[in-house]
């Protein structure tokens, strides 16, 4: 059982977590949800389109413009507040890595924190643990906040990422995070060449059995691009079909740009694994 904020979710329901950058130069959309309304808005549709999650985050992923814990604190606090007021079962999620700015966003609302630096800030999960929300416990192949991997390498991308992972989501248990709501990530990217995701999504299933609920954040990433040689823009087939793979092996939590698309690959998905009913099944019934 997975549970985040008011939620709870069974191990064969997928789970779609919607991005919401409160940046100026995210990778993705170039600051179209940077100010108020605009990303409010995205809440919203996300929410109608079918995410449980939305995922908020107030420093871009890859290098550029210094953002100090000040100045995240300033992009997402007030939005994690205003979120919670309008949309009270929503569950919040704040995409950061410095124990200052989960400290503040759990003190507005959010349920869930998403350390896509794998543990970079060791304080970070005790902060998680004081206030009883979420963890995300990420594959970062030791990398430094917002640097890109340089002629990285490992003996086995797998059991790295299973050591960190599972050593980082053990370790939050330990300091009192809930172990309902803690997941595990192998971080596309992070830390990684292409090479290195596509291994990590062939043989998610090795994370899936070590019972610790897997998120995958997959969406129009490198290494998609550069599996079929697509800008960022043309990656969203390319995205689904990952999705479908990584549905398939058992992931449950999915953070996306997409989500109306990726629900209907997920319920396909679930529906061909038998744990979903189709929609409508008149065919051959007449």
């Amino acid at each position: 059982m997975l549970r985040l904020g008011r939620r709870e979710f069974d191990a064969h329901e997928p789970v779609i977590m919607a991005i919401v950058n409160r940046t100026p130069d995210s990778f993705y959309d170039q600051g179209a949800t940077f100010h108020d309304e605009p990303a409010l808005g995205r809440v919203e549709q996300a929410v109608a389109e079918g995410a449980a999650i939305i995922d908020i985050g107030g420093v871009k992923a890859g290098p550029g413009a210094e953002v100090t814990a000040e100045e995240e604190a300033r992009r997402t606090v007030g939005f994690v507040a205003e979120v919670r007021r309008r949309f009270p079962d929503v569950i919040i999620s704040v995409d950061t890595w410095r124990h200052e700015v989960g400290a503040a966003v759990c003190e507005a609302g959010a349920d869930l924190l998403n350390d896509a630096w794998g543990g970079v800030d060791p304080k970070l999960a005790e902060v998680a643990a004081r206030y009883g929300v979420g963890l995300v416990c990420t594959h970062a192949g030791g990398a430094e906040p917002r640097t890109r991997p340089h002629r990285i390498g490992y003996d086995d991308v797998m059991a790295d990422i299973l050591r960190v992972t599972v050593g980082l989501a053990e370790r939050a248990v330990s300091l009192g995070v809930p172990r309902e709501s803690v997941l595990i990530d192998p971080g596309h990217d992070f830390g990684k060449n292409t090479r290195h995701s596509l291994e990590a999504t062939r043989r998610l299933g090795e994370m899936v059995v070590t019972g610790w609920p897997v998120l995958v954040s997959l969406s129009n990433k490198d290494f998609v691009g550069e599996t079929l040689d697509r800008p960022v823009k043309e990656r969203v087939i390319g995205t689904l079909a990952t999705t479908a793979v990584s549905a398939w092996l058992g992931a449950q939590v999915y953070r996306v740009h997409e989500v109306a698309e990726t629900r209907q690959v997920l319920d396909m998905v679930a529906a061909i694994a038998g744990h979903r009913a189709p929609a409508v099944a008149r065919r051959g019934l007449a």
